[in-house]
């Protein structure tokens, strides 16, 4: 005993209270002779006596006093496991862990895996599958032993090997586990700057605005509610935190910081908890209900303090519970020794049998059963593996291993001394034969980040990113067979899906949504559930968000987390409002249970493990993971430690997975104990929702209990326990088992700011169903008509009244202008009227239903109107007025006989309802907080309810009942409508609660007197009280005429306003002021000048954002476009009604034009010493027009109405003349000056100045009718009127009216005036304008007024045409003007190359989006397309105007070829040695072609027009060389160079090369005007005209001229043009001159083409109908079909596109085959014996001719031995052609093209090719390639040295990233090719090694490709080396 004594006394056991952060980290410490147990999980400390440990008992209670030891022996038919344990010896190497070390598979016999497994180094077999596959399944994780993935092009690797998307690398996030991805970052990666409708977070991500100090944490961080000056307000049981965060009120001064900014527990008093709750030593309030609970919830445990003992805890099962409370091992008891220290655990305490102290081990075995050892003398039974000792202490019984928790992974068989593991369907045993492994792909955990939705991979940080660029995502599931996730977002409320590879983003639900914080995926029936703690209701729809249904919504506080189980057809949610719990209900919504409702407070995530039938939720609050069965049962903790916020979880195979808002990461850890905790991934932005995105966690394995027919219903099958249920929609009810009915008989209709909603009355639940409406901001009227199923609504945001049935469909707007607060709304259901009060406007209007003939009742003595019913059977409209006097009137519903029927005891009288039954009006009255009734003439009033009605709004009545919206109360309620009592809340905490209606199908219709023929009326037919019964109304601003049934055809006398999005006409008919707007088809961007045309009733206006001119009639009708080029902002606009013209001025382009009404015959007037004009206007009668220039000298000016006569009338004290109107009667000039704040007057010549109005805040427009003006007024956003003598009398016509712009006043019964120009156009051709003393005539603009002064021809003499993609213009230069005139050629695209031909008057050009070659009339009339195929990009054209043919470049092919003007006879010119062919020119007198080539080696070069001689003049210091141009007079070349930034010339052979212009920025075309040299022209125009130089300028934007002789005078023809491309002149005097081809096409059948003093005739590519010939005068004839004819090989090199033709062929005839049957000359023989003299002379010349032909050949053939490289032969291909830069060194480049190089390129889809745009590195090879011609080669020798490094003139330094140079024998020998190599090898940088690419064509056979253009000889010269590239 004493030893007992001192045993117990030394056990100590150490409470250690810890607050959570430091719990379980802290080290325990026993005295000596003592063991330390293991901590526990609640922080404890416990001692035990140091003889207890490797006692073989459980003396800690966790075994930890056991673990390790070696147990002293164990029987010979067991194995000794190294840590102490005894298994059977036939365990050993059976591949089972069953020492739990792996000791018992130790050096055992290799096992023999099969064929489809991976050998484990432990000697375990696994699937093949598995290797590699991010799970250690060998146990030795060497299966895991893998190469590091490769990432791909698009990702970047981290440091630990792992990839992500490349865009993350420096963006900020921290998306590599290690950080590597946001190291060694730029320091200049900007932050994002967020446009201006967003607000940027702390962070930097970008949120609308609107979402900023909104009282949601859309940032994450709650940045974006910090700042606020005002909160939205949490709700009533929220408290909020100083971020603006709101979280539970019964959490602030709990002891415990739940805001992020801690200050929930700053200034707190010691008195903050409730009744039911208990204050905790720490000031933390917990709940009164876990006091001695036994489980310590205050952080000092003061919650278990001064508890009665009830229980202690209970002891580990194989320990035994001591009296004291004391746990000792179960073997301790009854062994004769006092180990409780109390004496309970032996005799006569315990009932101990007596033991046998004499027995032996070898005698009987002692009496064990099993196992027999002698400890102190005495016997000790023991059991083997798998047994247990029983309380006798000899025998042996079978331990049940699988009642242990996660002894197996799933299954578990017990058997006698073992056990068996087995798996579910889709799950496999792994080797360690206890846990199981889904087949199937690797799992992906799936989450929720806010902005984004990512994917990584639990075992192998892989992470990738999935959706990005979202608002606030928070909850997601996935369907797997599908390949669909879904997620809902908090900040749009909407729930999304989209496909699993990111794409195909949709909306699902848009409607109804609060806070969808849970969402679920049904994959057996494709249902989608969700949870909405807002709304607080649980819903199903369809995938695709049909067929809506709330399901569950009673009893509902906040519902969070949702988790499904289809195959069990359950749902299961937590709820963590004010009474926390987790449910389940059937898929149906039936048999609902409570499964836990203790020890919860914020149940977050929520998820099943199918396998393992069970259930996991994490608690944010409690800090725990618990799990508990499917039924509730069995609840146990998982984990309650390190969890600070968990928010959702999910499992898979053995671990859970969950996501903590506090740390931000994703962790795992073992479900069954909790350990092997993880952090998967941290540093995320915002970790919400989790998922494990895997087959195995949607099993197939479940039926589907609606089959494939939906079950047989109509709507909805929902599953439930083993069947299915047909549901309905929200609302819906079933007409039988399977169906619903298909449309609602009666709802509740109410409106909510954001949403209309409906309540149905026809299914019990009355939830209520958001109508899926788009835009609605602040809905606040309603009404209804059953007829067509309408519902219609206001709102104030958007000032409109809009409509849509009652299902959301057919929406649209039905009245959105001059409305400003539309607050009441009623239906005239009889006629289909709609009746609507405006408390901004102060009126009520009515119109049709659909929103037209809409007018103005009722104007005056309106202070702020409310609501308005209508009572069509009795002709009467109510309405309620809150302003100043408040009170209800009643009218007519024509407006007549208007009474005021209550007036007293009112303050805020809101809603109104009438009961047709009683004949009662009713009313609700928020400042009284009543709701009163009375008679429709107001008499008998009385009070129906007076209590509980904080603040009414909206009323209605239905049969018995009346029902009304509070806004202070947010709710519906109902009530009696005879006694008020009966009181019920239909919904409630509904914010923002306005309009309420009941739509039912019941409404009484009567005959009306407007049925029949509308009553007579012309126009409107509106309802009114007997007798009348009905009158007849106009549409505003119209008036009634004398008969009262029909209306005037329109206004007459009116104000005309543009608003910039609209024009508006304001009728001065009438006695009130109403604009009307002018109901235009087409949109509206920027509408600033006006005018009118009041003879034909037409409105024109000017738009400078679409930048053009319009006009309609007054009624909208007969819209057009009158002027549509040319224009960019147009400020001013005046119509001559009398002379029919119209005047425009143009800030942007600084001219005053005029033209015809319909936009012809257009003129620029005025275009000199203009700065900024403005307002016109023009005074017929007197031929004069004035204009206002608000530039930097701001001034009024006049001039005649043809632009003569100029002058200044005032330049002083101007600021912004804006308005200006001239006052005919007053002969005076009004203008109005925004920056002096005046209207000022004037005599019309500028004398007598005069103030008329002052101040005025910002004056736009002025106009003047009768003795009044009228101006429109930015700042104060209205349109005045004052007196137009003194300026006095102002009133405001209109206010509210912002983007107030020009205004006109007209008058149409005025007369209009004499039209002096009105007899024959006053004798003019084209244009008549008015002057002081009479007319003018006038030419459009660029073109000369003949000699007679009155007639003009239709197109300028000499004039620039220009190109900018998307149009051609011309500039006269027979004017000074120089103003660009649209020339109208249809559908152009991306228009790069322009030509003419002056012969047919036709404009050539390519169109390289459409890739054709066009023509048209150089008015743009009759374009037909000549070429349409076989182009890519055609960026240059040239037209020989005498033989008729067109050249052209591809630089997409790199070929030149030419055809006839038609586009027939198409041939290829030169396809070899071209890199990037530009511009083309041609020189048809000298028979040349010159081209530019700046590809990778620029040159301009030259041949004939043939192709033949094909010379290069030019390849040094050249750049980018673009435009080409030809003087054939002084015979020179001119090229601009965009990349050497000038502009050069030379002669025709390339020399006397001078600069004529530098700099000059980036130009692309030039050309210039040929010497006029008529006699008839005079002399100065030849000086002036002849002597330029043009060109266009991307850089600049403009087009430039210089003289081309010296290089001066730049000037700027024209700037500010996007796009500009090629330029040519058009002059009669440009094309002339001849050739041998002028005269019938030279006698050839196709192409002729000229050379020097010579011609050749050629064939096209393609054989054509026709027969060819080559010879000039032979026409060949086509052969019979049947008979054969040889045909001989053309002598022409092929087009690339060649395609054999079927049938037989034309014949080509050339001298070789003109005896082949089909080619018959056309020169007329002598009959036979006549002539035979003539054939002999003639034989002899042709045998003299052929002699000297063939000397000559040879000669030429010795001396140009080797200029031209073979097509066929030489052929040298590079990538990445570059322009270079001058360089010695061999090395890579990557200088980059400047900027403007970006937009160098303009091929198709959108205009700018990538070949232009890819950055062309180059690696400069420095291969010299050189010429052979020796002659030349001399000449450059002397030249100066060029770029290629030392001397080499004619080097082309070739820079390539692959250079393959074929050789072949028809090139110089290798002899000759090595002598000039080394001869020039000092002069060159480096000799790249020449390597012949693998397609090199055998010597032999390169030299039969070769073919020359066919000149009717075939040459024998042999080809060149490379050099001519």
């Amino acid at each position: 005993m004493q030893l007992a004594a001192v045993l117990w006394g030394s056990l100590i056991t150490l409470l250690l209270s810890q607050s959570p952060g430091v719990r379980g980290s802290a080290e325990c410490s026993c005295g000596r002779n003592h063991f330390t147990c293991a901590v526990s999980a609640f922080g404890e400390c416990t001692c035990i006596p140091a003889q207890w440990q490797c006692d073989g008992d459980n003396d800690c209670g966790d075994h930890s006093d056991e673990d390790g030891c070696m147990l002293p022996t164990c029987s010979p038919l067991d194995f000794h496991c190294d840590n102490g344990k005894c298994i059977r010896r036939s365990w050993v190497c059976d591949g089972d862990n069953d020492c739990e070390d792996d000791s018992d598979e130790q050096d055992c016999p290799p096992r023999d895996c099969e064929e489809d497994e991976f050998h484990c180094q432990n000697g375990y077999c696994i699937r093949s599958l598995w290797h590699c596959d991010g799970d250690n399944d060998c146990g030795d994780n060497s299966d895991e032993q893998c190469d590091m993935r490769k990432c791909s092009d698009k990702e970047f690797r981290c440091t630990d090997g792992s990839c992500i998307a490349e865009h993350w690398y420096c963006d900020g996030d921290t998306d590599c586990k290690d950080g590597s991805d946001e190291e060694n970052c730029p320091s200049d990666v900007m932050a994002a700057t967020c446009s201006v409708e967003e607000f940027q977070c702390a962070y930097g991500r970008c949120i609308l605005d609107i979402y900023h100090c909104d009282g949601d944490d859309d940032c994450g961080d709650w940045s974006d509610e910090s700042d606020c000056s005002s909160h939205q307000p949490c709700r009533s049981v929220e408290f909020m935190c100083s971020s603006g965060m709101c979280i539970n009120a019964g959490w602030r001064c709990d002891g415990e910081f739940d805001c992020d900014d801690q200050s929930d527990e700053k200034n707190c008093t010691t008195s903050m908890c409730t009744a039911d709750q208990f204050r905790c030593g720490t000031g933390r309030c917990v709940r009164l209900s876990w006091r001695c609970d036994g489980e310590p919830d205050c952080s000092d445990r003061s919650d278990e303090e001064g508890c009665e003992k009830t229980e202690s805890p209970p002891c580990a099962p194989d320990q035994f519970q001591c009296a004291n409370g004391r746990c000792i091992g179960q073997r301790k008891v009854c062994n004769e020794v006092n180990d409780c220290g109390d004496g309970t655990d032996e005799h006569p305490h315990h009932d101990c049998r007596p033991r046998s102290s004499e027995g032996d081990c070898n005698q009987n075995n002692g009496g064990c059963s099993q196992k027999c050892q002698m400890v102190r003398g005495l016997v000790q039974c023991t059991c083997h593996t798998g047994y247990q000792l029983m309380d006798d202490g000899n025998t042996c019984q079978d331990v049940d291993e699988c009642a242990e928790d996660g002894y197996c992974s799933q299954g578990c068989t017990n058997a006698e001394g073992g056990f068996q593991c087995w798996c579910v369907q889709g799950y496999e045993l792994r080797p360690d034969k206890r846990s199981c492994k889904a087949l199937g792909p690797e799992p992906v955990l799936l989450f929720a980040n806010r902005i984004d939705i990512r994917q990584v991979l639990p075992h192998r940080s892989e992470y990738t990113l999935l959706l990005n660029n979202l608002e606030n995502a928070i909850a997601l599931d996935f369907h797997h067979s599908r390949e669909l996730v879904f997620w809902s977002d908090v900040t749009l409320d909407r729930i999304m899906k989209a496909n699993l590879n990111g794409s195909n983003v949709e909306e699902v639900v848009s409607t109804g949504l609060e806070s969808p914080g849970g969402l679920a995926i049904d994959w057996i029936h494709d249902k989608l559930y969700w949870t909405d703690s807002g709304t607080s209701r649980i819903e199903v729809a369809n995938l695709d968000g049909t067929h809506r249904k709330v399901l569950l919504w009673q009893n509902m506080e906040k519902p969070r987390a949702i988790a499904l189980h289809p195959i069990e057809g359950k749902i299961y949610w937590t709820d963590w409002g004010n009474t926390p719990r987790i449910e389940y209900s059937n898929m149906d919504g039936s048999n609902r249970r409570v499964i836990a409702d203790t020890h919860l407070f914020w149940p977050n995530g929520l998820t099943i493990d199918y396998a393992g039938h069970r259930m996991y939720w994490v608690d944010a609050k409690h800090h725990v993971i618990e799990r508990a069965d499917l039924d509730g049962r069995n609840r146990k903790a998982v984990i309650s430690q390190g969890l600070p916020h968990p928010f959702a979880i999910t499992v898979f195979e053995d671990s859970l997975y969950w996501t903590d808002w506090h740390t931000k990461s994703i962790n795992s850890a073992n479900k069954f104990t909790g350990k092997n905790q993880e952090i998967i991934r941290n540093k995320l932005h915002f970790p919400m929702d989790i998922h494990t995105l895997h087959p195995q966690r949607q099993p197939a394995g479940g039926r589907n209990r609606c089959g494939t027919n939906n079950g047989g219903c109509s709507h909805l099958c929902l599953p439930s326990n083993t069947t299915h249920t047909c549901a309905c929609p929200t609302g819906f009810k079933k007409v039988d088992h399977s169906n619903c009915a298909d449309g609602l008989d009666k709802f509740l209709l109410f409106a909510r700011r954001t949403d209309i909603r409906r309540v149905s009355f026809d299914t019990e639940d009355m939830s209520d169903d958001v109508i899926p409406l788009a835009d609605v901001r602040n809905a606040v009227a309603l009404d209804w008509d059953a007829k067509d199923g309408f519902i219609y609504w206001t709102d104030v945001t958007t000032d409109s009244i809009n409509r849509a049935l009652w299902n959301g469909t057919k929406q649209e707007v039905v009245v959105d202008t001059s409305l400003e607060s539309p607050a009441g709304l009623a239906i005239d259901w009889l006629t289909n009227k709609l009746y609507w009060s405006d408390a901004g406007t102060d009126r009520i209007e009515v119109s049709n239903a659909d929103g037209s003939m809409r007018t103005v009742l009722i104007w005056e003595n309106l202070d702020r109107p409310r609501d308005i019913v209508v009572d069509p059977i009795g002709g009467f409209m109510f309405w309620t007025d809150w302003g100043a006097n408040p009170k209800i009137e009643r009218a007519g519903m024509d407006a007549s006989g208007r009474v005021v029927i209550i007036s007293s005891n009112l303050t805020w009288p809101n809603g109104l309802a009438i009961d047709y039954e009683t004949q009662r009006l009713y009313w609700a009255d928020a400042g009284m907080k009543t709701i009163e009734f009375g008679n429709f003439d107001g008499s008998d009033r009385q009070v129906l309810i007076d209590s509980q009605l904080p603040h009414p709004f909206g009323l209605t009545v239905h049969e018995d009942k009346l029902y009304w919206t509070d806004w202070q109360s947010k709710s519906i309620q109902s009530a009696d409508k005879l006694t008020g009592l009966d009181r019920r809340t239909l919904a409630e905490n509904l914010e923002n609660l306005m309009d309420i209606h009941m739509f039912h199908r019941h409404r009484d219709t009567v005959r009306n007197p407007c049925a029949e023929s509308n009553g007579g009326c012309s126009h409107l037919c509106l309802l009114a009280p007997a007798p009348k019964a009905s009158s007849c109304a106009c549409p505003t601003g119209i008036n009634l005429q004398e008969d009262g049934k029909t209306c005037t055809p329109g206004m007459s006398s009116f104000l005309i306003f543009a608003r910039r999005t609209d024009i508006r006409m304001v009728s001065l008919d009438i006695p009130y002021f109403a604009d009307v707007v002018l109901a235009v088809n087409g949109s509206m961007k920027n509408t600033i000048a006006i005018g009118v045309d009041p003879k034909e009733g037409k409105v024109y206006w000017s738009d400078s954002t679409l930048k053009k001119i319009s006009r309609s009639d007054f009624d909208g009708k007969a819209q057009e476009t009158i002027v549509s080029t040319g224009l960019v902002t147009t400020d001013g606009l005046a119509v001559d009604a009398v002379g029919r013209k119209i005047y425009w001025t143009d800030t942007g382009t600084n001219r005053i034009e005029v033209a015809n009404l319909d936009g012809s015959m257009r003129k620029v007037l005025i275009w000199q010493n203009l700065d900024s004009p403005r307002a016109i206007a023009l005074y017929n009668e007197k031929g004069y027009m004035y204009w206002s220039d608000w530039g930097e000298h701001a001034k009024l000016e006049r001039s005649a109405m043809d632009g003569s006569d100029r002058v200044v009338l005032i330049s002083n004290n101007l600021g912004w003349p804006n308005g200006l109107a001239i006052d005919t009667a007053g002969s005076q000039l009004l203008w109005a000056d925004a920056h002096t704040e005046r209207i000022e007057a004037a005599d019309l010549n500028g004398q007598n100045r005069h103030t008329l109005v002052t101040p005025v805040q910002h004056p736009y427009g002025l106009t003047l009718l009768g003795s009044h003006i009228y101006w429109t007024d930015w700042q104060s956003r209205s349109i005045q009127r004052a007196d137009k003598s003194s300026g006095t009398n102002t009133i405001t016509v209109r206010a509210n009216l912002p983007g107030l712009m020009d205004i006109q006043a007209v008058d149409r019964e005025r007369p209009l005036g004499f039209n002096r120009c009105g007899q024959r156009n006053g004798g003019c051709s084209h244009l008549c304008l008015p002057r002081p003393n009479g007319t003018s005539c006038a030419c459009p603009t660029g073109i000369l007024l003949k000699g007679d002064g009155r007639s003009c021809d239709d197109s300028p003499e000499s004039y620039l045409l220009f190109s900018n993609r998307v149009s051609v213009r011309r500039i006269s230069l027979d004017t000074d003007d120089h103003t660009d005139v649209h020339v109208h050629v249809p559908e152009l695209h991306n228009v790069i190359s322009l030509d003419y031909d002056s012969v047919d008057a036709k404009l050539y050009y390519t169109d390289v989006t459409l890739d054709v070659i066009r023509r048209s009339n150089l008015d743009g009339s009759g374009m037909e397309t000549v070429i349409s195929q076989g182009l890519k990009t055609t960026d240059g054209l040239a037209v020989d105007w005498v033989a008729r043919n067109m050249y052209w470049t591809d630089t997409g092919r790199n070929t030149i070829e030419v055809a006839r003007l038609d586009g027939t006879s198409r041939k290829v010119l030169v396809n070899n040695s071209l890199d990037e062919p530009r511009a083309i020119a041609v020189f048809p007198s000298k028979g040349y072609l010159f081209w530019t080539d700046w590809g990778h080696i620029a040159k301009i070069e030259r041949a004939h027009l043939d192709g033949s001689d094909r010379k290069v003049l030019i390849n040094t210091d050249l750049g980018w060389p673009n435009g080409l141009t030809l003087d054939y007079d002084t015979r020179r070349i001119f090229w601009v160079d965009a990349h050497l930034d000038r502009i050069e010339s030379s002669d025709l052979n390339g020399k006397l090369r001078q600069v004529l212009v530098s700099p000059v920025s980036h130009p692309f075309a030039l050309t210039q005007l040929k010497p006029v040299s008529s006699p008839l022209t005079t002399f100065s125009r030849l000086s002036q005209q002849d002597r330029w130089i043009y060109w266009t300028d991307w850089q600049t934007k403009s087009i430039q001229r210089v003289d081309k002789h010296s290089g001066r005078n730049k000037e700027t023809v024209l700037a500010n043009v996007e796009g500009l491309m090629d330029i040519i002149v058009v002059s009669p005097h440009r094309q002339t001159g001849t050739n041998l081809c002028g005269v019938n096409n030279g006698g050839c059948t196709h192409l002729c083409f000229a050379k020097t003093n010579s011609f050749v005739c050629a064939c096209p590519d393609e054989p054509e109908v026709r027969p060819c010939s080559t010879i000039s005068g032979y026409i060949p004839t086509s052969p019979d079909r049947g008979t054969s004819s040889t045909l001989v090989p053309n002598k022409l090199p092929k087009a690339p596109t060649d395609t054999p033709h079927g049938g037989a062929s034309p014949v080509n005839c050339t001298d070789k085959n003109l005896n082949v049957e089909g080619c018959v000359s056309n020169v007329v023989t002598a009959p036979h014996g006549e002539g035979l003299h003539i054939s002999y002379v003639i034989g002899g010349v042709l045998t003299i001719l052929a002699i000297l032909i063939l000397i000559a050949a040879l000669i030429i053939y010795r001396h140009k031995k080797s200029k031209f490289a073979d097509p066929g032969v030489s052929n040298l291909t590079y990538s990445n052609p570059s322009y270079r830069t001058s360089t010695q060194e061999v090395k890579i480049e990557a200088s980059q093209k400047p900027p403007i190089y970006n937009q160098l390129r303009y091929k198709k889809e959108g205009g700018v090719d990538g070949g232009y745009t890819q950055e062309k590195i180059r690696i400069v090879e420095g291969v010299c390639l050189l010429s052979s011609d020796e002659l030349y080669w001399d000449d450059l020798k002397r030249a100066k040295p060029s770029r290629c490094g030392g001397g080499g003139g004619l080097h082309a330094c070739m820079r390539t990233d692959t250079v393959s140079l074929q050789t072949s024998s028809a090139s110089l020998d290798d002899g000759e090719t090595e002598q000039l190599l080394q001869e020039e090898a000092s002069e060159c940088s480096s000799i790249a090694t020449m390597t012949p690419s693998a397609d090199t064509p055998q010597r032999g056979h390169a030299h039969h490709q070769h073919s020359l253009p066919d000149t009717g000889w075939a040459s024998a010269r042999k080809p060149s080396t490379e050099s001519e590239v």
